[in-house]
C-alpha cells in the first residue's frame, strides 16, 4: 500500500494524464472555434452540464462508497487474519505446555506455528494471482510442499494438514478435547476469512455500471466547454481541465478501491500484515526476527514513494 503520506503531485495527474490531454486538447479546439473562428452558437445554457454533473456526482459517490466498502472489508478481514494467527500460536504454546514439555512437542508447535506463517504468505500471493508456493520452503517441510502443490487452492491445503496435526496432539494426549476444540475453531475461522477474501476477489464489480458512469462523464466534459465559453471565453479552458480532472481522479479512485487484491499500491497490504504475523509469531516462539530491508514495490520520482503490498 501507499506508505508516504505526501504523495508527488506528479504520480496523481500521472493516473489520468491520457485523459487530461485529450481534454486539453478538446477544450482548446472549442475556444478557437468560438474566439478566431466566431462560431458563436456552439453556446449551450449552462445549466444542460450542470445537471448533467449533479446526476454523475451522485453516481460516482455511490460507486466510490461501494468500492470503499469493499477495500475495507478486505482489510478488516486481513486484521482478523493477523490476530487469529497470534491466538493460533498462543493457543498452542499454552495448552500443549513446551515449557515443561519434551523437544518434541515443541516441534511440533513450531511446524504448526510456521506453517501459519506460510498460510499467511500464501493466502496473499493466492488472491494476487501469484503462484502461491513461492518461498514456502522457508516455513514448510519439502514433503509438506510436495503436498499442498497437488491443490489448486493451496491456503486450503495447508490448513487441512493443520486439522491433521491437531488431530495428531489429541490422540497423542497432548490436549484434551476441549482444547481441541478451541484449536479448531481458530482454524475455522481462518477458513471463514480465506472465503471471505476470496469472495470479494471473485465478485466482479458491475461492468456496465462503471461503463454507463463512465460514458456519461464523458458527455459531461463535452459538454462542459460550450456551457462556459461564453462567459469565461479562453479561461475556459484551465476551468474544464480542472473540472474534469476532479471528476476523472475520483473515478480512478473508485476503480482502484474496488479490487483490493490487484498487486497495485491502493490494496489491501497484505504482504505487510503477513510480515507482522511472522514478526509476532517468531517472538512467541522466541526465535530470532529480522525485519526486511528493503520494501517490496516501485519507488516514483525525487520523493520516493515506497509501496509494500
Amino acid at each position: 500500500m501507499l506508505l508516504k503520506k505526501n504523495i508527488p503531485f506528479t504520480y496523481i495527474l500521472g493516473k489520468i494524464k491520457k485523459e487530461l490531454i485529450f481534454v486539453s486538447i478538446y477544450s482548446i479546439i472549442v475556444a478557437l472555434m468560438y474566439n478566431n473562428f466566431h462560431f458563436t452558437r456552439i453556446s449551450i445554457p449552462i445549466a444542460i452540464p450542470t445537471i448533467l454533473g449533479t446526476v454523475i456526482s451522485l453516481l460516482l459517490a455511490f460507486k466510490s462508497n461501494q468500492a470503499y466498502d469493499r477495500w475495507w472489508e478486505a482489510r478488516t478481514l486481513w486484521g482478523a487474519i493477523l490476530n487469529d494467527s497470534r491466538t493460533l500460536t498462543r493457543q498452542l504454546l499454552t495448552f500443549i505446555d513446551v515449557d515443561y514439555g519434551t523437544e518434541e512437542k515443541r516441534a511440533f508447535c513450531e511446524r504448526i506455528a510456521h506453517r501459519q506463517i506460510a498460510w499467511n504468505y500464501s493466502l496473499s500471493r493466492h488472491l494476487r494471482n501469484q503462484d502461491p508456493t513461492y518461498q514456502l520452503e522457508k516455513w514448510i517441510s519439502d514433503e509438506d510442499l510436495r503436498y499442498v502443490k497437488n491443490y489448486t487452492n493451496v491456503p486450503v491445503g495447508l490448513l487441512e494438514m493443520q486439522g491433521n496435526d491437531l488431530r495428531l496432539a489429541y490422540k497423542l494426549g497432548w490436549i484434551n478435547e476441549f482444547q481441541q476444540v478451541e484449536i479448531d475453531r481458530t482454524f475455522s475461522r481462518l477458513t471463514d476469512e480465506l472465503g471471505g477474501c476470496e469472495r470479494i476477489k471473485n465478485t466482479v464489480f458491475p461492468a456496465t455500471y462503471s461503463i454507463y458512469i463512465h460514458m456519461s462523464l464523458i458527455l459531461f466534459i463535452m459538454l462542459l466547454p460550450f456551457g462556459l465559453i461564453e462567459f469565461f471565453g479562453v479561461v475556459e479552458i484551465p476551468l474544464v481541465i480542472a473540472i474534469s480532472s476532479s471528476f476523472f481522479l475520483i473515478e480512478k479512485m473508485a476503480i482502484h478501491l474496488q479490487d483490493p487484491f490487484e498487486n497495485m499500491p491502493t490494496d489491501t497490504p497484505t504482504t505487510t500484515i503477513s510480515m507482522t504475523a511472522e514478526r509476532d509469531i517468531k517472538q512467541m516462539l522466541k526465535e530470532s526476527y529480522k525485519a526486511e530491508e528493503k520494501p517490496q514495490g516501485t519507488v516514483q520520482g525525487p520523493s520516493k514513494v515506497f509501496f509494500i503490498l
